[in-house]
């Protein structure tokens, strides 16, 4: 669908890559009062997708929100992947999204029929993801911001954190790498046709079927590859689980293209965020080409889920997921902490 103006053209970001630097934020909340609740088992101090609230001996309530500026020209596209972006941190935590607020900023030149289309590509995700949206909030702005704000639900002894990772666990990322890297071309026109399309149907797919399969499975933790990049979940994960994760490179699934545009120095601004941020935690072992790092630093909107499960689990894992989600692979392995939080080889 053609629109007046192009969306990309109405934001100085795209997507997750317009996400505050990792550790950022946590440092503007240090020092607030805040109530104490034992039935909070994960909450903003955690480093984690989405927060978790035990409601019985049977229900955990878990709470996320996700929004961002456009990633696509599409209005309906765009719609749909921020809300596939929203609903995939609680397909993290191992929940199932019920309930959604839409959260919309409308920017000037946007016509009535654009605001629908986006809207519409919220709902149909959130449909095909078994949510109900029950209203949100619309405010006018100088740029369009979409998102959801999503509850989902889970058994307390069965929600999955990013900090439960253990020694011996093998790493499974469900879907390829160089997102942001792709977007920031075609933002510029410098990528179209087949590769463009590739990364519009990844980021529109929700995790639902990962999530689904993964459940089965004795999963000791979980993350969704997102605006930090892979490198810094992975420090998140590595950080909030006192191990030590290792990423075989060569095992990483990524878009070709992203090798060949970040070889050019197409590398969104959020990626060198994430390096700041990770970086000094980052061994890298053997000549990895700077590329390759930059692609592991890339942020992600609407990336794959990082599953952390025992060896012997994580072939008959991986390859149910692979039935959903071609592009998974084992991508590393847990370790005791060393001396690095994370090991590139």
């Amino acid at each position: 669908m053609e629109t007046e103006v192009r969306l990309t053209k109405l934001a100085s970001c795209a997507g997750c890559g317009a996400k505050l630097g990792a550790g950022t934020l946590a440092q503007m909340l240090e020092g607030f009062r805040a109530h104490s609740d034992p039935r909070l088992i994960v909450g903003y101090d955690k480093s984690d997708d989405a927060s978790v609230y035990v409601i019985n001996e049977d229900t955990a309530l878990i709470q996320t929100t996700d929004f961002f500026p456009p990633i696509v020209d599409d209005p309906y596209l765009y719609g749909r992947i921020a809300a596939v972006n929203a609903l995939s941190d609680i397909y993290a935590m191992g929940g199932e999204p019920r309930l959604a607020l839409n959260i919309l900023c409308v920017a000037e030149g946007m016509a009535d029929e654009t605001v629908r289309e986006i809207l519409r590509g919220g709902y149909d995700a959130a449909y095909e993801a078994g949510a109900i949206i029950t209203g949100g909030h619309t405010i006018r702005g100088a740029e369009p911001i979409y998102g959801l704000a999503v509850s989902g639900f889970a058994h307390p002894d069965r929600v999955l954190t990013n900090s439960g990772a253990k020694p011996g666990d093998a790493l499974i990322l469900t879907k390829p790498l160089g997102v942001g890297i792709m977007t920031t071309a075609a933002k510029a026109d410098m990528l179209e046709g087949e590769a463009l399309t590739r990364i519009h149907r990844q980021m529109a797919t929700l995790n639902k079927a990962a999530r689904d399969i993964m459940i089965r499975y004795p999963v000791n933790s979980c993350t969704d590859v997102t605006g930090f990049a892979l490198l810094g979940h992975s420090y998140e994960m590595a950080q909030g689980s006192g191990c030590s994760i290792h990423l075989t490179v060569g095992s990483i699934p990524y878009h070709e293209e992203a090798l060949e545009l970040a070889s050019m120095g197409l590398v969104p601004e959020g990626a060198y965020r994430n390096r700041a941020y990770a970086q000094a935690a980052v061994q890298v072992c053997g000549d990895i080409p700077l590329a390759m790092q930059d692609i592991l630093y890339d942020p992600q909107t609407s990336g794959g889920l990082l599953i952390a499960l025992p060896q012997e689990a994580a072939q008959d894992c991986l390859r149910e997921i692979r039935a959903a989600c071609p592009g998974a692979g084992i991508v590393g392995y847990v370790t005791k902490k060393q001396e690095h939080d994370i090991y590139l080889e």
